[in-house]
């Protein structure tokens, strides 16, 4: 970096690219969809499973709160990088889930519409960026001085 002053090279230096978080989104909605339509075929057209439907759930579940973790765990200090791979990854399974309800008839009377599902989804990680964007400023806050140093002539 030329002609770059050293506080900004510093400030740039653990910077991560927008890619990252685009990839990660991209990542994560894939695996998310996966899950989804595992789950959607395995509750809806394997009928030997029934008896451990429980049992089914409950992986499936597990599943899917450990992928939509991935953004979270994986920006953890960057909350506006966390939240914008999160949306793009929810944005991804929200449209698969829309369109598997083409397939899967009547999928919306037993579960959530999609809307409804898209903005649980955002709702839940706009709660963890600002959060996680809280949190960072209260051990910033306790490790800095607040106030300015005074100059003592």
């Amino acid at each position: 970096m030329m002609n770059v002053p050293p506080v900004i090279q510093k400030n740039l230096a653990g910077h991560r690219p927008a890619g990252s978080a685009i990839r990660t989104g991209l990542y994560t909605g894939a695996l998310l969809v996966m899950v989804m339509l595992g789950a959607l075929v395995a509750a809806n057209r394997i009928p030997r499973l029934e008896p451990f439907a429980l049992a089914r759930n409950v992986v499936s579940y597990t599943l899917f709160v450990i992928l939509m973790l991935v953004p979270v765990v994986r920006f953890w200090n960057r909350p506006l990088q966390m939240f914008a791979a999160a949306m793009i990854g929810w944005v991804m399974f929200a449209a698969a889930y829309d369109l598997s309800g083409f397939y899967f008839r009547d999928a919306f009377q037993v579960l959530r519409p999609p809307f409804e599902a898209l903005v649980e989804g955002c709702v839940l990680y706009g709660l963890c960026a600002v959060g996680l964007w809280v949190g960072g400023m209260l051990l910033h806050a306790r490790h800095h001085s607040i106030a300015p140093r005074r100059k003592i002539r």
